[in-house]
């Protein structure tokens, strides 16, 4: 049972650390997103303890409300992004997708076999090199203002095929640890789901709200439109998740769809506060798993070592390769666009942790990995991303 007054205090302590956290990094000329995960580090149970483990467990106030935060933002983010749009990069993003997750699946997996775990177990370690967390690089995106430009259309592509692929690998690793085998039919019918689930909703819908969406505005609440399409964005976030799906690629869905609407301005606007509210419980949470206890010797640090620079070489590699039709610099922005694992690196740590795969000290330096990646690229992409920026590209704000 949560107590209210607790919850408050939980609630008011997150909150804080967030802007704090992204005030500090702003004034270094650090996309915010840096100082928000960087302070779920510090009140974190490795530092100060004011988050204690209990409190961010999955389904407790906090994870719910950061798990709503991390929808939200991928609304805003598909608000922003058009059908046609994502059309005109499809084979780029293709690629990036593939790639950006075989090369990180075949180097993880070796790492983990040459580290003395067998093949079976060597590939649901691989599984946490694989998926890219979509979140972190779209605040970036989205903080500079520069969603528009065709790197970042190839990035969120790449991104849903990313989340497609990394679903199936993560299932034929899991099945391999239960004794089941590999189930070639299931996983056909798993992919075939997947990705009608995503044409049916993403052309079906963003047509039907081409043709018309004036019956957004037939209930009387000046807020119909965004009312509307923030149930139609839970819902679609829910539905993603039967067919496997992260929660997120049903929210992007959801807003490319709104993005259709004559009210696209207008919802724009009206969602900010609900961003600025619930998003930064999603970073803070991502930073408070970190477990710097179970880091604290030397071949722990080396192995974190090891395991990030492959982490970041091997997406920072498919992405460019994938992409190397927007030229050298472009491609380094996709690369790297592509790099943090964030909360899906935590997510499959915490499946093997539980699977008795990962042993505590490996189980820390998963999540650690997944957490320095989301720290140490988006400032990286954010420098790239000012680099390019020309008379042709939408000017980005100051991070």
């Amino acid at each position: 049972m949560h107590h209210a007054n607790e919850i408050l205090l939980s609630l008011f302590i997150v909150f804080v650390a967030a802007q704090l956290g992204a005030e500090i990094a702003q004034r270094l000329k650090l996309p915010g997103v840096v100082g928000e995960i960087a302070a779920g580090c510090v009140i974190g149970p490795s530092l100060l303890g004011w988050i204690t483990p209990e409190q961010i467990a999955s389904g407790t106030p906090l994870d719910v409300l950061s798990e709503i935060g991390v929808v939200l933002l991928l609304f805003s983010v598909g608000l922003e992004t058009r059908l046609e749009d994502l059309k005109k990069v499809g084979k780029s993003a293709m690629l990036v997708g593939i790639l950006g997750v075989l090369l990180p699946f075949g180097m993880g997996g070796f790492w983990a076999h040459a580290s003395g775990y067998p093949w079976g177990k060597s590939l649901f370690v691989a599984a946490a090199f694989v998926a890219t967390s979509a979140g972190i690089t779209a605040r970036v995106l989205q903080e500079l203002g520069v969603l528009q430009r065709v790197e970042s259309k190839v990035i969120l592509g790449a991104a849903v095929i990313d989340d497609i692929l990394a679903m199936l690998l993560l299932g034929v690793v899991v099945s391999l640890q239960g004794g089941e085998g590999f189930d070639l039919f299931h996983l056909v019918a798993v992919l075939a789901g997947a990705i009608g689930f995503i044409a049916v909703i993403g052309w079906g819908g963003t047509r039907v709200m081409r043709w018309n969406s004036t019956w957004l505005e037939k209930p009387r609440s000046v807020y119909s439109p965004l009312l509307i399409v923030l149930a139609l964005c839970l819902g679609l976030a829910y539905v993603s998740t039967l067919f496997g799906l992260a929660a997120i690629i049903g929210a992007f869905l959801a807003g490319m769809i709104a993005s259709e609407t004559r009210q696209q301005h207008t919802l724009e606007q009206q969602i900010q506060p609900l961003l600025a509210l619930l998003t930064p419980f999603f970073f803070v949470l991502t930073g408070s798993k970190i477990d710097l206890h179970q880091l604290a010797n030397a071949d722990a640090l080396i192995a974190l070592a090891v395991v990030t620079v492959i982490a970041i070489i091997s997406k920072l590699l498919g992405g460019f390769l994938g992409a190397l039709s927007l030229g050298r610099m472009g491609a380094a922005i996709v690369g790297f666009g592509m790099v943090p694992r964030g909360e899906v690196g935590v997510v499959i740590a915490s499946l093997g942790l539980a699977a008795g795969v990962f042993n505590d000290q490996m189980y820390a330096i998963i999540v650690a990995m997944s957490l320095l990646t989301a720290m140490v690229t988006p400032p990286i992409l954010a420098w790239l991303l000012r680099r390019t920026v020309s008379e042709t590209n939408v000017q980005p704000r100051d991070a």
